[in-house]
């Protein structure tokens, strides 16, 4: 008895069923033709030079989408080669990284012949580096060797490319560099797992962490805690004799982790001291780098001129008021790094500055592409 009055209700909804699929077909065929290519507007000579002027006032917004343009409409031509260079650095520059390593990865493998070449490899290492970084850390006590470090074996491995292949080229040293930084920061991951490992009693799972260190990244900060993350870990265990192999070398490097028969491994780590940490790091024992190579521990410090000629003037009582407020701001950035790091972090983000791992900022290059200009 109710069929009839559903076929009712059908009739009308079907009819502006009807209606609202005309009316965005027809929405959808004006916005076709809005987005229908008009072909160049520019020669390619005009693109190019328009580029040009974009990137020398840092809009890489725009220059981007002319060297897109010109890409698409001229794709062999005069400037073909250098365009793509300049693709990539305007990519990168935007801060579209995984852009800039897809034009950098096809450049290598169209051109490999092009003298210019190692600076694709240099940019595609530099672009992962920064895939995987995030700007909010540079503010806070929070480490990125904690988080996930995929992007930074990708980095490691184009920048090993670099060296092996182009070890003359000017991006040699400072990609050498920066492989120095990305192996600190992977010691300093497995180190951070051994740590976890240490706090929930996981001694086997904390001796292999510890052991890989020692093993493989023999040069990094993170080689003391390693060996006394070793000691530790194996008397827990009741291996007293593996335990007493570790601690001798421990006693021949760093003595002073070294308490009769058991590490410190608050020392080791680097830890500051409770009234560092309550005074924001104004006063007391601050965190400290332990020099791996060496006869003995030693803490990071920057070494001060002999020569009375060359020894810096005594700093004025402003300069000194500026000293204690940069050190208030320094240690309250890491206060709040500590709260939202979950109060975990060993402070050993500091040995990841080590003079011998520091590798510059990505964003600190040239505001000018280092590739030469092409011309016809």
């Amino acid at each position: 008895m109710s069929l009839p009055r559903l076929t009712g209700l059908v009739v009308p909804v079907v009819l502006s069923g009807s209606l609202l699929l005309s009316a965005c077909s027809s929405l959808f065929s004006k916005d076709a033709d809005r987005k229908k290519d008009a072909g160049p507007t520019q020669t390619e000579q005009g693109y190019y030079q328009s580029a040009q002027r974009y990137l020398g006032d840092a809009r890489f917004s725009d220059a981007t989408k002319d060297l897109e343009a010109l890409e698409t409409y001229y794709p062999v031509g005069a400037y073909t080669e250098q365009s793509q260079l300049d693709l990539m650095y305007a990519r990168f520059r935007n801060s579209d990284y995984p852009g800039a390593i897809t034009a950098a990865d096809r450049f290598i493998k169209l051109y490999p012949q092009n003298p210019q070449v190692d600076y694709a490899y240099y940019l595609r290492g530099v672009a992962n580096m920064e895939t995987g970084s995030d700007v909010l850390l540079r503010y806070t006590n929070l480490n990125s060797a904690h988080r996930d470090t995929g992007y930074l074996r990708a980095a490691y491995d184009n920048f090993r490319d670099l060296v092996t292949k182009f070890p003359q080229s000017g991006y040699a040293p400072d990609a050498a560099q920066r492989m120095r930084f990305i192996t600190n920061q992977f010691a300093e991951g497995e180190m951070n797992v051994a740590r976890y490992n240490v706090k929930r009693k996981a001694y086997v799972a904390a001796v292999q962490r510890a052991r890989w260190v020692v093993e493989y990244y023999q040069e990094t900060p993170q080689v003391p805690e390693a060996l006394a993350t070793l000691v530790y870990s194996y008397q827990q265990l009741g291996m007293n004799d593996l335990a007493n192999q570790y601690l001798d070398l421990l006693k021949t490097n760093y003595p002073k982790l070294v308490h009769g028969d058991t590490v410190n491994l608050a020392e080791a780590r680097g830890e500051a001291s409770w009234v560092n940490k309550m005074t924001l790091g104004i006063l007391g024992k601050p965190a400290a780098t332990i020099v791996p190579n060496g006869p003995a521990d030693q803490t990071v410090k920057t070494p001060i001129p002999s020569s009375d000629v060359n020894a810096p003037a005594q700093p004025t009582t402003l300069q000194k008021t500026g000293q204690v407020l940069s050190k208030v701001g320094h240690g309250v950035t890491r206060w709040f790094g500590t709260l939202f790091s979950g109060g975990d972090n060993s402070e050993m983000g500091e040995s990841n500055n080590a003079p011998a791992s520091r590798a510059t900022s990505p964003s600190q290059i040239s505001s000018a592409s280092p590739a030469a200009s092409t011309k016809p």
